[in-house]
C-alpha cells in the first residue's frame, strides 16, 4: 500500500490544468498587472516566479484558464504583444508533476 502523498498513487486524481507559460516580463510586473493584461481571456489567477534570495520577478510567470478556449485564445492574442513595454512570448505550460512530500 502506497502513502497518500507518493506521486504514483495520486497521478490521475486531478483534472486538466489550463496554464500558459509567459515569459520575457518586465522584472516590476505583478501578479495583479499581468493578470489584468489577460484580462480579455478570463484569467482565474497569475503567478510570477520569484527570486527567493532577492525577492525580484525573474521575468517569467503563468496564468490559469478555466476551460481549453480561454487557453488558446489567450496564447494566440497575447504571444508577441507587448507587457510593460516587452514583448512577451505566450505558451501552455508544461504539466506540473505532483512531488513527493515529507
Amino acid at each position: 500500500m502506497s502513502a497518500p502523498w507518493w506521486d504514483s498513487d495520486w497521478k490521475d486524481r486531478s483534472g486538466p490544468e489550463y496554464r500558459c507559460f509567459v515569459g520575457n516580463l518586465p522584472y516590476g510586473t505583478s501578479e495583479s498587472s499581468l493578470k489584468d493584461a489577460f484580462s480579455n481571456y478570463a484569467p482565474l489567477y497569475s503567478e510570477i516566479a520569484v527570486d527567493p534570495e532577492t525577492g525580484r520577478s525573474r521575468g517569467f510567470g503563468w496564468v490559469q484558464f478555466e476551460d481549453q478556449k480561454s487557453m488558446d485564445n489567450a496564447i494566440q492574442g497575447m504571444n508577441g504583444q507587448q507587457v510593460g513595454g516587452r514583448s512577451v512570448t505566450v505558451s501552455q505550460a508544461n504539466h506540473r508533476p505532483r512531488r513527493w512530500r515529507a
